[in-house]
This record gives structure tokens, C-alpha cells and sequence, in this order.
């Protein structure tokens, strides 16, 4: 089993990948915002989860606007695997329905908008 740290930095790399190319691919593609986007990138490591946000700062006012990428379970419980990937249900609490995929086991379904839909 691979270290969950490095897991969850090849998730963290694996969604700044997904932005690059996806503004590689588009018509008016900045790569400086991707790359931005990319140093964004926060882990909040909680008791259950790690949350994956997204902090941006306004251009406008500076300010900080955050947004959840995603949940991560640290530790097996009665539903979910240590290293599920869950897509949030609010700012705090991810959506318990299903894994969208695993850290250790792969997950084809995440772009750098969020874990995707069921």
C-alpha cells in the first residue's frame, strides 16, 4: 500500500494536470491561471477527512474566496475505505452516497472541477 501522504500529493497533482490541459485545450487558454490554480490547491486535514479547497484571491479586492474540491477519508469507518474520494455536499461535509474512486486504486472520474457526479 502506497504512503497516504503521497497518495493524496499524486490526487493533488493529478487535478492540477487536469486544469492544465483542459486550458491547454481551450481557445483562450491561460496557463499563468493554471498555474495559479495549481498553487491554490490546500489540504485541510480534519478528524474523518482531508478536504481539498481551492483558494482563490479576487483580482478585484483581494479577497480570499475558497471552494471544495473534494473530501478524502482517512481512516477505514462502516461505509468507506481509507482513500475513498468523496464529492462534497456542502463547504464541511462531504456527500456520504458513494466513492468516486480510491487514492490507492485509481480514479478515473475526478477533473479539476471536482470528483464526478454518480
Amino acid at each position: 500500500m502506497t504512503d497516504f501522504n503521497a497518495a493524496i500529493e499524486n490526487l493533488v497533482t493529478a487535478i492540477a494536470d487536469d486544469m492544465r490541459l483542459w486550458t491547454a485545450r481551450a481557445e483562450y487558454g491561460d496557463m499563468e491561471r493554471a498555474e495559479k490554480f495549481a498553487s491554490e490547491l490546500t489540504l485541510n486535514v480534519g478528524r474523518k477527512y482531508v478536504k481539498i479547497t481551492s483558494d482563490e484571491v479576487c483580482e478585484y479586492d483581494q479577497s480570499t474566496r475558497s471552494s471544495v474540491w473534494g473530501f478524502v477519508v482517512r481512516e477505514d469507518d462502516n461505509k468507506f475505505k481509507k482513500g475513498d474520494i468523496l464529492l462534497a455536499a456542502g463547504y464541511n461535509q462531504p456527500a456520504r452516497n458513494k466513492p468516486r474512486g480510491n487514492i490507492f486504486e485509481g480514479y478515473p472520474n475526478i477533473s479539476w472541477t471536482g470528483p464526478g457526479y454518480l
